[in-house]
């Protein structure tokens, strides 16, 4: 079985790549080298490898991929520090919208 590794690059303006490969030595000469210029890295280079995971299966891989790439700022770096007990702290929405805050208001605004 072929197994695939999640990683995240930090971009030389300060935001975060994320993606997965079978080979993370290859994909970063690749991401630094700039061979494809549209790709989203081609203009952010350098960048520096900030995490990466341990071999996942293809599924597990992917899936852990398209998670980071929804998660905060926040919550990548709490990720690539391993600050473990803070990743459920950034999880949480606090928009004013929440399941949390709803109320009528947001259902029948002329009540």
């Amino acid at each position: 079985m072929n197994y695939l590794q999640v990683y995240i690059l930090l971009c030389a303006d300060g935001s975060y790549y994320t993606g997965v490969t079978n080979d993370i030595d290859r994909r970063l000469w690749e991401h630094q080298e700039g061979l494809i210029k549209k790709a989203y890295t081609h203009n952010r280079r350098p960048l520096k490898l900030a995490w990466f995971s341990a071999e996942y299966d293809p599924n597990g891989a992917i899936e852990l991929e398209k998670k980071i790439k929804g998660w905060s700022r926040n919550k990548k770096e709490a990720l690539i520090n391993s600050n473990w007990d803070q990743l459920p702290a950034f999880a949480k929405c606090l928009n004013e919208t929440s399941h949390k805050k709803f109320n009528k208001k947001h259902i029948n605004p002329g009540d």
